[in-house]
């Protein structure tokens, strides 16, 4: 099969040896678990249970809200303990609204719908149960994945690629799963391109992966399903460079995907769809990597979502010596974090404890304008020139180079001899962005309010007017009633 080019990237070194090599463990059943409302891009959740509820695993604790949203379930069976906030798993550490979950020990399951002939489903039906699972992007994206299916067949899509990229440093969860699951992540494949109608499927998969490209070939064989072979480089796993790589197509500018006839998901996400159609068992689990030189035993193991990250640090048997930093997903583009109480999420590839030698760290100078980080753009982009505009408070300036068009991957950052943190200027002044937008949205609103309140008061007063008058005029006519009346009382008197 024909690989395309890819444009820029870097070569990271992998580090993938230090998880690889042993099979998915399962942690054991924590006796908390902090299942956050916000485990997907759009509303939270809504939250269908009170304190002292006692849930079985697997049951809707938690419903989508609007048309961008998942449903959460209970991750293992117990008694609800608080509903309230906890630390999230994010940079800043804030509380975000959570269930916690007392776990009674027993595991037990709510009863569950198999589906012995599961191809013999409608595609709507197949996009419902993705929904009812609460199944979003398993990549990193969080993308509730029903909404995706429905979008890309309502447009059409003809292609449908399976991520199987991995190309972050460190990240060795979906190796793992390909190599050990291949047969249910191909019929989750399968499934997907019956949602959508596609007309052709591929598998992405880096070359240093040759365990799991050998797997997946052999569950694929005989089916629609192909396994491209691409080579490691980083940011290979991104969704338009994977889309460009392997169909030699661009997305354009602002555009998704669905626009060129594309779907992309993520081989985990593919998993949880057949478990969830197949064997009709919601996402309340995910494969994570535990790793980084501060880690005794890095490993890849099942979590419970909600499960506090200590209790996998713990498991892969503590640290060789304190962290310098701790990082959720991978080091490229993963979340920084200081609070091990945070939990695990939907979202969550790895849990990542990394020395300071691993992170080289070094102080940062003038940019000597060498351009490297021009060629390691893999959109393209000026990441000097933008960096510039925003040193200089010029966002406008930086959005017309294609601020928008960044995907955060950091190549830049990690290929500039001066050390300069590109990215962090990026993610600043998208957020910045974002936080300008949601203020004009803001004042839009307010604007209407008060527009609508000036026509509301100004019709309330033609009203009163409107009544006022009317009943002057009943009030003037009673009045010449009476005198009418009274003449010709008169009259008749005489």
């Amino acid at each position: 099969m024909k690989i395309f080019g890819l444009r820029g990237g870097v070569h990271p070194e992998g580090r993938k040896d230090m998880s690889v090599q042993g099979s998915i463990r399962t942690l054991p059943l924590p006796k908390k678990l902090y299942i956050p409302l916000q485990q997907h891009i759009g509303a939270p959740a809504i939250p269908l249970v009170s304190v002292g509820d006692t849930v079985l695993k697997g049951q809707l604790i938690a419903s989508a809200q609007g048309t961008v949203s998942c449903s959460v379930h209970a991750p293992t069976s117990g008694t609800i303990l608080a509903l309230g906030n906890h630390a999230a798993p994010h940079p800043s550490g804030l509380p975000v609204p959570t269930i916690t979950l007392e776990s009674d020990g027993a595991d037990q399951w709510i009863a569950i719908e198999t589906v012995e002939d599961p191809f013999a489903l409608a595609p709507e039906d197949i996009a419902e149960r993705v929904a009812a699972a609460g199944i979003v992007g398993l990549g990193g994206a969080t993308f509730p994945a029903a909404l995706k299916l429905n979008l890309s067949r309502n447009s059409g899509v003809k292609t449908l690629i399976i991520n199987g990229g991995e190309c972050e440093p460190y990240l060795t969860c979906d190796d793992r799963i390909m190599r050990e699951r291949a047969v249910e992540i191909v019929e989750g494949i399968r499934l997907i391109a019956s949602a959508v109608a596609a007309q052709e499927v591929l598998v992405g998969i880096e070359d240093n992966k040759p365990e799991a490209i050998a797997a997946m070939q052999a569950a694929a064989q005989g089916s629609a399903v192909k396994i491209a072979v691409m080579p490691s480089m980083y940011p290979m796993g991104s969704e338009k460079q994977i889309i460009q790589v392997l169909t030699g197509h661009e997305v354009p500018a602002g555009g998704r995907p669905a626009d060129i006839g594309v779907l992309v998901h993520n081989v985990a996400t593919a998993y949880a769809v057949q478990q969830a159609i197949r064997l009709g068992k919601p996402l309340v689990s995910r494969i994570v990597t535990i790793s980084g030189g501060a880690i005794k035993a890095a490993c890849n193991v099942e979590v419970l979502i909600g499960t506090p990250v200590q209790e996998l640090i713990e498991f892969a048997e503590g640290y060789t010596q304190p962290a310098a930093r701790l990082v959720l997903g991978g080091p490229m583009m993963g979340q920084q974090f200081t609070q091990t109480s945070v939990p695990v999420v939907k979202g969550t590839s790895g849990v990542l404890a990394l020395l300071a030698s691993e992170i080289g760290q070094a102080e940062a100078s003038p940019c000597i304008r060498c351009s490297t980080c021009v060629r390691a753009c893999p959109v393209g982009l000026l990441p000097l020139e933008m960096a510039a505009h925003i040193r200089a408070a010029d966002l406008s300036g930086a959005v017309t180079l294609g601020l928008k068009d960044c995907i955060s991957c950091g190549s830049c950052s990690y290929v500039c001899p001066a050390h300069i943190p590109l990215v962090h200027y990026f993610n600043y002044a998208k957020g910045d962005l974002a936080a300008q937008e949601r203020a004009k949205l803001k004042q839009e609103a307010t604007k209407k309010l008060a527009e609508g309140r000036s026509e509301r008061m100004a019709r309330i007063e033609r009203e009163r007017a409107a009544a006022a008058a009317k009943r002057k005029a009943a009030r003037e006519a009673k009045e010449r009633a009476a005198k009418e009346a009274a003449a010709k009382a008169a009259e008749e008197t005489v």
